[in-house]
């Protein structure tokens, strides 16, 4: 089985083509080719940094289109960080009229201040899978967590499409599920046994 971890030039790449082969996923690989993309099994879009100039690095190589018909194709795909973010329509960080992907309606907002809360929330919180989500499916542990590292979080139009909450000053959706799309916006790369838990339910998708 092929996965197809995109390169854009952005994203904790190598990282996630790392932690796929841990999991038996040795069909993982990165690549920036169209063709490759198409011909994959499955997709995963990582990323790291803002969600405007993430936007304008998906449009400038093309990956939007690419992410577009793979998505359109219907088999899985996994965005990851501020991959999860560019799948909803638009977002409060930089220009709030640059749109997104607008597969999954909705609008990704920054956490609001708050006495002792710090902004971006970074380390371990805690993960509330739906019930029967197959990403949440046997993780280990009584309360699973993950790996966090955002100022903003996604806020769904349609909540069928929140696959997991967690809280950070506020409740929040932090894996979504639409049709053939999975999103975190933790790192399932960097949370230990309960990451490649996750990934491995997504290769098992």
């Amino acid at each position: 089985m092929k996965v197809a971890i995109i390169d854009y030039g952005m994203g904790n790449l190598r990282s996630v083509e790392k932690a796929f082969h841990k999991v038996g996923m040795d069909g993982a690989f990165i690549t920036d080719d169209p063709a490759a993309v198409a011909s994959a099994d499955k997709a995963v879009l990582p990323g790291d940094g803002a969600f405007d100039s993430t936007m304008l690095s998906l449009r400038r190589s093309g990956v939007d289109d690419i992410v577009q018909e793979f998505i359109a194709s219907g088999r899985p795909f996994l965005g990851i960080c501020v991959g999860m973010q560019v799948l909803l329509t638009s977002s409060e960080e930089g220009d709030p009229s640059a749109p997104g992907l607008d597969i999954v309606p909705g609008r990704v907002r920054r956490f609001p201040p708050q006495p002792g809360l710090k902004i971006p929330q970074i380390g371990w919180n805690t993960l509330d899978f739906a019930p029967n989500s197959p990403l949440g499916s046997g993780l280990p542990g009584d309360s699973p967590m993950a790996y966090f590292l955002h100022s903003y979080y996604c806020v769904p139009d349609d909540p069928a499409d929140v696959a997991a909450t967690t809280e950070y000053g506020v409740p929040f959706c932090c894996a979504l599920h639409r049709d053939n799309v999975w999103a975190t916006q933790f790192h399932p790369e960097k949370s230990g046994l309960v990451g490649l838990a996750i990934l491995r339910n997504f290769a098992r998708l």
